[in-house]
């Protein structure tokens, strides 16, 4: 075992809380459109904005971004941030990460996972467009750090829901090591944020579908 020492490695980052969002059914609902996943994702990320700054970054008129934004706001995604600047406000997010448990049963919470899931999904699957279109000019280690891989285990639903609560466990904890979103430029020069996607579904077509309640 390596020996301790009395001052921590400068590169050391200490375990930290990463805050993150359960929402209610109707936060949920709110939650579920493409633009204010966008959105909230671009607050985590790149820190506090104004509705204007924004909408030039979306290429949404000012008035469609605030509304969207109240939305945000009111379901408790977002909140107000203090700058020096009294002619605009400027909004952050309040969260890191947002946990959606999955529905238990069919009805109305299995209708609204599924919009949340095909909003994430439309999101996720326009940042992978994005980032085959840029990896050709990725500096080399980044290239050798992204990965594009699919791998099929036969499983029990059982071993299945052990191996993604691993996986999400071991990111996770990369997420608590990690300076918190918004920060990592000023904590570290050569550090960006990192997206790692996690995907895990039985093969298509290979299990009996269940019938809806409403079609029996």
């Amino acid at each position: 075992m390596k020996e301790q020492t009395s001052e921590p490695a400068a590169d050391a980052v200490a375990s930290r809380t990463v805050s993150r969002v359960v929402p209610e059914p109707t936060a949920l609902k709110a939650l579920a459109h493409p633009v204010r996943l966008r959105m909230l994702g671009m607050l985590r990320i790149d820190g506090p904005a104004t509705a204007t700054q924004l909408a030039v970054r979306l290429g949404l008129n000012s008035g469609a971004t605030s509304y969207h934004l109240r939305q945000l706001a009111q379901y408790g995604f977002i909140e107000e941030a203090p700058h020096v600047s009294r002619r605009d406000r400027w909004w952050r997010a309040r969260h890191e990460l947002t946990s959606v448990p999955p529905s238990e049963s069919a009805g109305e919470a299995l209708d609204l996972d599924m919009a949340f899931n095909q909003a994430a999904l439309s999101l996720q699957v326009g940042q992978m467009q994005q980032a085959l279109e840029e990896y050709a000019e990725l500096p080399a280690e980044w290239r050798r750090a992204t990965k594009a891989d699919d791998i099929i285990i036969p499983m029990t639903a059982e071993q299945a829901e052990a191996l993604t609560k691993r996986l999400t466990g071991i990111i996770l904890e990369a997420m608590r090591a990690a300076p918190p979103l918004g920060e990592t430029a000023s904590r570290n020069p050569g550090m960006v944020p990192f997206y790692v996607m996690l995907h895990a579904f039985p093969y298509p077509g290979r299990l009996p579908h269940r019938e809806r309640e409403d079609e029996r």
